[in-house]
């Protein structure tokens, strides 16, 4: 019996004015659509302006800020598997990522995460390395490959397209075959037994 298509939710992880993100995630999400297996869903973090602040542990944030973390949440909660496509922010991801991490767990818990950098010379790797960490605290595994665009805006040209489309689209293959496996494999763990650690 085939498995069904794992749920992959791409995340765009920028919000600044004049931001590059949503041309890697466009791209990203179009390879996804045509790998098979999975289905894409595309959260873009523009979408769900969360705050900076969050409220002590244990109290409720206020409604129009509970609006949206639920909204958010009822989104991630439904994805199999995650990929994250980050800037790279003063050597680490940006504030948005770390905050849309932040607020929740249990949605992120026994799934797996992509990462897709971008960013000059460094590509945006140092804001994978971080995540790497920043996922292990909420239970999430970072699969091994990444996918890192150096000096980004020379790598894609106007119609969203990478410049070099053959060592990007097989880079994409990878990545998410590494994701099929590990959604598949996760979706039937959690389903015998709940993830509860």
């Amino acid at each position: 019996m085939q498995d069904a298509p794992i749920k992959l939710a791409v995340i765009t992880g920028s919000v600044r004015g004049g931001r590059f993100a949503p041309t890697v995630a466009d791209w990203f999400a179009g390879q996804a659509r045509k790998h098979g297996g999975i289905d894409v869903t595309q959260i873009d973090l523009v979408d769900f302006t969360l705050p900076l602040v969050m409220p002590d542990f244990g109290e409720e944030p206020e409604a129009s800020t509970k609006e949206v973390v639920d909204r958010l949440g009822a989104k991630l909660a439904e994805a199999d598997a995650f990929v994250v496509v980050t800037p790279e922010y003063n050597h680490s991801t940006s504030p948005v990522v770390k905050n849309a991490i932040d607020w929740y767990l249990d949605e992120w818990k026994a799934k797996p995460v992509g990462l897709v950098s971008y960013g000059g010379q460094g590509g945006g790797l140092r804001a994978a390395e971080h995540l790497r960490q920043i996922f292990a605290e909420v239970h999430a595994t970072t699969v091994r490959d990444v996918i890192s665009f150096h000096n980004s805006w020379a790598d894609f040209e106007a119609d969203g397209k990478p410049a070099s489309p053959e060592g990007s689209e097989t880079a994409a293959k990878n990545l998410l075959n590494q994701l099929l496996w590990w959604g598949i494999a996760l979706r039937d763990a959690r389903t015998k037994a709940p993830y509860t650690h």
